[in-house]
């Protein structure tokens, strides 16, 4: 096999320490009691002076907030620590992909003919076709069903080229099935305007393309567990790549748009979500997030670092978590040796793949010689999604552990990881293949915790990732100049701030680059009564606008994006009322809340349009 192993090594010496390493002012909250409670809403109307609300993550109870002018993090913080209904609170961290050092003079990128004379040259018979270990790749090729069903790969990373022909050719990007593209409507209602293919975190936008190569080189990897991407006519691929970027085009990003991204991935139905990257600082918000991902069944693959430390004493996150169905991954090179700046680890480390000298995917329709466990992480990710699709039957702790039980027993790593293997491709399918109805679903529950001996620090101060991201030095402005962002607040039509005591500051985000809000419905001006019933509250607001498509109202509680509600409306007479149920959404235009109707029975519509023949037209 002709190979060039002078590759990009994504390396940092030893972790290190660094102040004010996170967003300036920015502070993650997790409330005790139940998401939407009146204890959040009590939390909320004594700290409105001190703090204003960014986002929230409802089903995780969590919310992303800012100091408000002249009050000070530290004392802020300690505060918010002794409150008893506050389960914690830590400041919103910065996350930054560390600067790679040159490996060699192979740093260039190469054409699609060039990668097809890679692919000709390479690989024998079970070899990675990029790596003389004997991961059994391209045997196990013919082992995979010959079904229809496709697993969706989520990529938290600095974004996906999604214009790559190995994407384009193998319809391998993933498209949301519920949004119509750039008609400037939340079509889904999940609280994004136009997600059809993911999102942008680090902007708050529609369009997760990469500015760097790390995530397309990633894509690129997962997509080849299951095909030859170097040279074509290539094949349908049933692994969907759902991009979501939340690093920028200088390698760095924040806590809370990785949460973002990672809570986007679950609701909208990855089964696998690969996090290429880590840092030294634990976050229990980051942790309660993955928890949050294992409850609902999918698998997490995460790069054990590139610092050549030992995990088990220098903790690596999120790939340190003890969640269930992660699976923590090192790298190792052609000689099935473990990597020489890869991070191992007994207790925290699970397994290898291959990952030196990976040659895949970088935009612009190139591709690139990179080394890391970055590119060990995806393999795993593949070949966690072809074993979903063998045995969909089996949970994400399951396909987790059938991964790690398929590799290679390897001896020179029998004191480095846990299974002491390294990946094999072929291995993984005909186990999954076996298990189809044969096990019982088995899914232990986890709740998240603090590490042993772990406390929230006194002073704000964390160390330093020794992976592909680490944590890095407060950067005053993001992309554009404003502070990375959770999501660009999405949909349509609605004003929703906290009354009698409190007025909820909600979520104030950057616009969409060039938004297209278009109007399917004249509003009208209507001040009335409304009702919302959220599972077993009823909450009374005032409405301050109408249409045949939504209203928008002022109600006394926080509402989550994308939650079902129920309307009670009183006419402006206040002589006949209807009930019908809606969705909350936001206006981009407007930047603020309301609900857009569901599924509405004609006398409703009907009488509602009897009601505006008196109104005057909103603006």
């Amino acid at each position: 096999m002709v190979k060039r192993i002078c590759t990009l090594l994504l390396v940092l010496a030893a972790p290190y320490a660094m102040a004010q390493d996170y967003v300036p002012g920015e502070i993650l909250v997790k409330m005790k009691g139940r998401p939407s409670g009146s204890k959040s809403a009590l939390f909320m109307g004594q700290m409105q002076g001190k703090l204003a609300l960014k986002s929230t993550f409802g089903k995780l109870n969590m919310h992303h907030m800012s100091l408000k002018a002249g009050e000070d993090m530290q004392k802020v913080l300690g505060e918010l620590r002794e409150n008893p209904d506050v389960e914690y609170a830590e400041p919103n961290y910065i996350l930054r992909k560390a600067d790679g050092e040159q490996a060699g003079a192979d740093n260039r990128r190469y054409s699609a003919e060039e990668a097809a004379s890679v692919s000709a040259q390479s690989g024998s018979s079970g070899t990675y076709r990029q790596s003389y270990a004997a991961t059994k790749t391209t045997e196990s090729w013919a082992q995979m069903n010959s079904g229809s069903e496709d697993v969706v790969v989520a990529v938290v990373d600095t974004g996906v080229d999604y214009t790559h022909s190995v994407f384009t050719s193998t319809s391998a990007i993933w498209t949301n099935p519920g949004e119509t593209p750039n008609n400037g409507i939340d079509d889904d209602g999940n609280g994004y305007i136009d997600d059809v293919r993911g999102w942008n975190f680090y902007a708050g936008n529609k369009n997760p393309m990469d500015d760097d190569e790390h995530g397309t080189h990633v894509a690129g990897i997962i997509v080849g567990a299951g095909q030859d991407i170097m040279s074509g006519p290539f094949q349908y691929s049933h692994i969907k790549i759902m991009p979501l970027k939340f690093l920028g085009a200088d390698g760095s990003g924040s806590t809370s748009n990785a949460i973002s991204a990672i809570y986007y991935a679950v609701n909208n139905h990855a089964q696998v979500i690969n996090n290429s990257w880590g840092g030294g600082s634990y976050s229990q918000a980051l942790h309660d997030a993955l928890a949050y991902a294992y409850a609902q069944g999918v698998v997490l693959v995460a790069a054990a670092g590139n610092a050549h430390s030992n995990n088990d004493s220098s903790a690596m996150y999120p790939a340190n978590y003890p969640v269930p169905s992660q699976i923590s991954v090192a790298a190792t090179n052609d000689w099935d040796t473990l990597a020489s700046f890869s991070n191992y680890g007994i207790s925290t480390v699970h397994m290898a793949a291959p990952g030196v000298g990976i040659y895949s995917t970088v935009p612009g329709n190139y591709y690139r010689y990179m080394s890391g466990t970055s590119m060990a992480a995806p393999f795993v990710s593949g070949l966690a999604a072809l074993a979903i699709r063998e045995a969909p039957h089996l949970s994400a702790y399951q396909i987790r552990n059938l991964v790690i039980n398929s590799s290679n027993q390897v001896a020179g790593l029998a004191t480095k990881m846990s299974s002491g293997s390294r990946a094999n491709s072929l291995n993984t399918i005909v186990n999954a293949k076996n298990n189809v109805n044969t096990q019982a679903l088995d899914q232990p529950s986890y709740v998240a915790s603090a590490p042993a001996g772990y406390r929230s620090p006194d002073s704000i101060e964390a160390k330093g990732g020794c992976g592909l991201v680490s944590t890095a030095v407060m950067r005053q402005s993001f992309g554009n100049g404003a502070g990375p962002q959770g999501p660009s607040p999405l949909g349509a039509i609605a004003a929703l701030t906290l009354l009698p005591v409190l007025a909820w500051q909600v979520i104030r985000m950057r616009a969409l680059a060039n938004p297209k809000n278009r109007r399917r419905f004249e509003r009208f001006v209507m001040n009335s009564e409304i009702k919302v019933r959220v599972g077993d509250r009823e909450l009374v607001g005032q409405m301050n606008t109408i249409s045949m498509g939504g209203v928008s109202f002022k109600a006394d509680a926080l509402l989550e994006r994308g939650g079902v509600v129920t309307l009670q409306i009183a006419s402006p007479d206040g002589q006949e009322q209807v009930q019908v149920e809606g969705r909350i959404v936001w206006s981009e235009q407007n930047q603020a809340y309301g609900v857009q109707f569901g599924e509405t029975k004609d006398t409703v519509l009907d009488s509602i349009k009897g009601w505006t023949k008196d109104l005057a037209k909103a603006s």
